[in-house]
């Protein structure tokens, strides 16, 4: 970085989010309305304020994560915050957030725009971006179908993956060995429900690693505000974002 970028990073590191004596604070509420984990909230907080930076300094259009997005959204709602106090305050400069309009064209620029962005995350903060909140190009672009549910509503139960579809196969394989091997019926449930149980137990340590909503053997979700994912397109202001960029560029001065 040079002695500019570094004190503009400074700038934008130390900022805060939340007024004194705030209760519900802006992680808080991410966190809640996306069903994440103080840990991975906290971390997508510190990858938005990396993404805020690399629009100040990129000379062409960047687009966000999908996560660095969730976090983008929330904090233009917080019209004072973002307009004053980030964007003209400490950044000098107004960012806009530019959904897409649609179309192949406007795909292939986002999709450009995601790859110049980790370029210049790489070239700026000597590391990889984290691959659990940067998802790759493919991943970014297709699974981002999500609704906005009422969970006093409806019950949030997480759909399995094939890794554990995979491993309830294995176990009714294993039951149907165990049968035939002529193994008491009571023998066959324990030992099939406890390999269960730890199919379960893994799948819920990996979900909430990524920072995900925890599975049914917590129980059911019923609080805060989320989206109910499914694979699809890019579409709206949920889909392809990004940033009219300004500055020296990442190579620049």
């Amino acid at each position: 970085m040079t002695e500019n970028e570094k004190q503009l990073w400074t700038r934008i590191a130390d900022f805060n989010f939340d007024e004194e004596g705030t209760q519900l604070t802006f992680g808080a509420r991410l966190a809640r309305e996306n069903g994440w984990n103080a840990n991975y909230t906290g971390r997508v907080i510190e990858e938005y304020r990396k993404f805020m930076f690399l629009c100040c300094i990129s000379e062409t259009q960047i687009t966000p994560s999908d996560p660095v997005d969730q976090a983008w959204h929330l904090h233009l709602t917080y019209t004072k915050s973002y307009w004053n106090d980030m964007c003209r305050e400490t950044m000098g400069r107004e960012i806009h957030h530019n959904p897409t309009k649609g179309g192949e064209d406007d795909h292939k620029n986002f999709d450009s725009g995601y790859t110049t962005l980790q370029e210049c995350y790489k070239e700026k903060f000597s590391e990889d971006p984290p691959a659990d909140i940067w998802h790759d190009n493919h991943t970014r672009f297709t699974d981002i179908n999500f609704r906005r549910v009422n969970v006093s509503r409806y019950w949030m139960v997480p759909k399995p993956s094939s890794l554990l579809l995979r491993h309830c196969a294995g176990i009714l394989v294993f039951a149907s060995i165990m049968s035939m091997a002529g193994a008491p019926t009571g023998v066959i449930i324990v030992f099939s429900v406890i390999l269960l149980v730890c199919v379960l137990a893994r799948e819920n340590k990996n979900r909430n690693n990524a920072g995900t909503a925890p599975t049914i053997m917590e129980g059911m979700w019923f609080s805060g505000c989320s989206g109910l994912d499914a694979s699809g397109g890019d579409s709206g202001c949920g889909g392809d974002s990004g940033c009219s960029g300004c500055g020296g560029g990442c190579g620049g001065d």
